[in-house]
């Protein structure tokens, strides 16, 4: 083990000092409480940031206000040292309480230690950023972190040279703003902090990354984890050369002067000259293990244990202060003592103000108890229920809900008057709670812009259709400032179908600009860009190469809004290409899962480039997430450019009506649109009319049931697309047939017709035999008919 070195010169009074190790004490003292608490059964989980303490008194002193942290779950002295949370906040959070007044940060949906900064006012809009610490909303997924950080801190340099934006004060000074990320050794090793690294290393944006290192992931040492066994060597690759590379620091995470210095330094090259630091802090210890899942002591051996007890941080900064005479041993036992009582007090405080409505809530319930059992026949079974409650040693509004579903379950046979009550009680509970947990998955501003429809005259052109959505895309750029376009070939290519063709040249190569091969953060560029109040558009160059992203889309972009109750948003524009080209990977169309796993982002499918030109203006109107799927072999099929394409706006979740028909209804969108009309045109030579639906929009879908109209009038439908079985198809009919009340309006079963459960084969057979075409579209329908009647449409094959 390292020995310490000698300590430096200090910027700081003696007084400033023992105010960071009380704070450092404090955050201390709140691991353990929360450790003990949630042994004790009064909370589900807890991870905690004990032997962390001191490099984070270190960054909380380099860290301005209009900085930004994306950190995790181990971040709680820098916070408390900022008053991004309070040690009540912390506990609040600790045990759930779902309320933003305890826990500003996630309104009790996140398990503690996920941090958080309300950047928006209760209607939606922004604080001013420069005002405020900042720090992105945490998520557990390890490395999940990362991609975000690059946007960040990107945002900084575009802020610092784009013109236009310099007058954006409430998000920016000069692009003086440092983005701090903090990440474990372990967690290192994930390919996304690799991809991350890299990215802001090519886009010379000013962050510092920190890598704490205590030696091990959970139970397994660094020998499994990196090469070499130490992830510092391993970054020696990035380090600063030409104009180039990242500063590369490692320092102790016991050493509170030189984690002074070393912050400074790095912090100061970072907001000054956008030069990224990369922080290696060594020798941390972890005084409770990895969770309250665990005990370090059945990994750890007992030399190290006794190592990490001797190297404690908090330990090793009192030694130094009483070596120093900073302060004298009896004074710091005296100051601890209080601080201890100071942080029991704010624990007893957050429980009391979490129960205490719980408690009201399963009075009012027990009153209702004894009301019912006065005059019941099940009395006794009713006091026995209220007993069960009472004697409950802690009690959630989850129990309080079961209980009262029994006591309604034992009173299935009574009409009471108080028994309406408690019905009427529980449905109201039960509703309250579920907006509790439920609430701002998203802000609805995209559903309420106005419809635009396109408007053509003699003089409206015919052209390609990448020249419809080039001529949207270039009016976008002329009149949003804070609007860029990123991704693989988009910048001098103008991406690889010419939709943003000449637009690098006309609005320069920091607003339309090319990235390389790195999905993931592509779109967590566009993340934090989009959190720090620009609008950006991330182009991920195929549908099949959405996977790549996909993780950090589910878990960070797509539940950003609703983790946080609607403290922070981030309005990402993904746009893609898809469905149908040539290749497994060129031809895919995982929809099913795309969509299922973005529930908080809006899912668009345009037949074509007028409507997907439609969709961009509706959104960049709107402040929330979204994936447009546009037609990958629509670029080149002919449009005629609406006179105002860009005010056009399609709405969310609306349907269109493509062909009329009375004999079955067939529900698709995308690509397969031009198939299903095909095979509808040739069903007309039949004298089977069918009416043909593009749902345009999966995610919202058919808000005003325009669909089950459709049915009313056809009683057949049909839902057809080129996903897996059981993928969109399946969701398509329960929204009409469950959702919609469909069932009753059927004469014959709904059915689906989608691609086969296989990959796209290479080539155009391959393609004909896996997915939907004209004739198997022709034979699905005309075999519902041939059912209804026989005669009149007799089996052809």
């Amino acid at each position: 083990m390292p020995k310490k070195k000698g300590s430096i010169a200090l910027p700081l009074e003696k007084e400033e000092i023992l105010k960071d190790y009380r704070l450092a004490y404090q955050s201390r003292q709140a691991s353990l409480i929360g450790r003990r608490e949630v042994l004790s059964g009064k909370a589900k989980f807890g991870i905690f940031g004990d032997g962390k303490e001191i490099p984070q008194l270190a960054i909380a002193h380099a860290f301005q206000k209009g900085d930004w942290r994306s950190g995790y779950y181990r971040d709680q002295t820098w916070m408390f040292m900022l008053n991004a949370m309070s040690i009540q906040e912390f506990f609040a959070q600790l045990y759930a309480h779902a309320d933003t007044t305890y826990d500003p940060a996630s309104m009790g949906r996140q398990m503690n230690a996920h941090f958080a900064t309300r950047h928006l006012y209760p209607n939606g809009t922004w604080k001013s950023q420069t005002q405020l610490y900042n720090t992105s909303a945490d998520i557990s997924p390890t490395g999940g972190q990362m991609p975000r950080s690059v946007g960040l801190a990107y945002a900084s340099v575009l802020y610092r040279n784009i013109k236009e934006l310099q007058n954006e004060k409430d998000f920016s000074i000069n692009g003086n703003e440092v983005t701090f990320v903090t990440i474990g050794n372990a967690s290192a090793a994930e390919g996304l902090f690799w991809e991350s690294v890299n990215a802001i290393g090519v886009l010379k944006a000013p962050a510092v990354i920190s890598i704490y290192d205590d030696g091990y992931g959970i139970s397994v040492p660094n020998d499994y984890q990196m090469t070499k066994g130490n992830i510092g060597k391993l970054l020696k690759g990035f380090e600063r050369e030409n104009d180039s590379g990242f500063n590369l620091y490692s320092v102790p995470a016991w050493d509170y002067p030189a984690l002074l210095e070393t912050y400074q330094n790095a912090t100061d090259a970072a907001r000054e000259n956008h030069i990224p630091a990369l922080v290696h802090v060594f020798d941390v210890t972890q005084p409770q293990g990895h969770s309250t899942s665990g005990s370090h002591e059945r990994y750890k051996s007992a030399e190290r244990l006794k190592w990490e007890e001797e190297f404690d941080g908090l330990k090793k900064m009192r030694e130094w202060m009483i070596k120093e005479r900073f302060v004298t041993s009896g004074e710091l036992d005296s100051v601890e003592k209080a601080d201890y009582e100071s942080v029991e007090g704010f624990r007893k405080a957050a429980w009391e103000a979490y129960l205490s409505p719980i408690t009201e809530e399963r009075n009012q319930l027990m009153d209702m108890f004894d009301e019912l059992a006065s005059s019941s026949n099940h009395a006794s079974e009713l006091q026995m229920l209220k007993e069960r409650l009472s004697s409950l040693p802690s009690y959630t509004r989850r129990d309080v809900h079961i209980f009262a579903h029994e006591a309604l379950r034992i009173l299935y046979d009574e009409s009471h008057p108080t028994k309406q009550i408690l019905s009427a009680w529980k449905f109201d509970y039960d509703k309250i709670n579920a907006e509790r947990y439920g609430s701002h998955l998203y802000s609805g501003t995209a559903m309420n812009v106005s419809e635009v429809k396109p408007i053509y005259s003699d003089n409206s052109p015919t052209m390609f259709g990448f020249e419809v959505i080039n001529a949207a895309f270039d009016l976008a750029l002329e009149r949003e400032p804070r609007l860029v376009a990123f991704g693989e070939d988009v910048g001098k290519l103008g991406d690889v179908n010419q939709g943003f063709k000449g637009m690098q040249e006309k609005y320069g190569e920091l607003r339309v600009t090319d990235t390389g091969i790195r999905e993931a953060t592509i779109l967590g560029q566009a993340i934090g860009l989009g959190m720090r109040g620009l609008r950006p558009i991330a182009e991920i160059q195929y549908l099949d190469y959405v996977l790549y992203a996909l993780q950090t889309m589910s878990d960070d972009l797509a539940t950003l809004y609703w983790r946080t109750a609607g403290g922070q948003k981030s309005p990402v524009i993904v746009r893609t290409r898809g469905h149908r080209l040539e290749g497994i990977w060129h031809a895919g169309s995982p929809m099913s899962g795309l969509m299922n796993l973005t529930r908080g982002m809006y899912v668009l499918v345009p037949r074509d480039m007028t409507r997907a030109a439609g969709f961009y203006n509706t959104l960049l109107q709107a402040d929330e997430p979204a994936i447009v799927v546009e037609v990958l072999n629509g670029y080149r099929v002919k449009e005629r450019l609406p006179d105002n394409i860009g005010e056009i706006t399609v709405p969310l979740g609306v349907p269109e009506i493509i062909r009329n028909g009375k004999d079955v209804t067939v529900v698709t969108y995308g690509a397969c649109c031009r198939i299903v009309m095909d095979a509808a045109n040739k069903l007309s030579k039949f004298n089977i009319d069918v009416e043909v639906i593009d749902v345009q929009s999966l995610m919202p879908f058919d808000v005003h049931h325009h669909i089950l109209e459709s049915l009313k009038k056809t009683n057949r439908i049909l839902f057809v697309d080129e996903d897996v079985p059981g993928g969109i198809t399946a969701y398509m009919m329960q929204e009409v047939i469950e959702k919609q009340g469909g069932y009753f309006h059927l004469d014959s079963p709904a059915k689906t017709l989608s691609a086969k459960a296989h990959r796209p084969a290479y080539g155009s057979d391959g393609d004909y035999w896996s997915k939907p075409s004209a004739e198997s579209v022709f034979d699905a329908v005309y075999e519902m008919m041939n059912e209804v009647d026989p005669a009149l449409y007799p089996k052809i094959f």
